[in-house]
């Protein structure tokens, strides 16, 4: 299974399928065989990386997908 990434209006980024989160150093994170998680991308988490509810009523974002523009070369 692939991995999907689905961006949440006023919330998380939401993952699901096969994938490894790791830090800087490149230590995994021991998931404990999640295939469903969310991360924080408001930045008021107190379980950063990980999502954990704390943006509720405080952040604002319409998650709408639009195209990038061509890539550098």
């Amino acid at each position: 299974m692939s991995t999907k990434i689905t961006v949440l209006s006023n919330g998380s980024l939401r993952l699901e399928g096969d994938f490894e989160i790791v830090d800087v150093t490149g230590t995994n994170y021991e998931l404990q065989g999640r295939t469903v998680l969310s991360l924080c991308r408001c930045g008021l988490s107190a379980n950063k990386p990980f999502c954990d509810g704390s943006h509720k009523g405080g952040f604002d974002h319409d998650a709408v997908a639009f195209a990038l523009p061509p890539k550098k070369v």
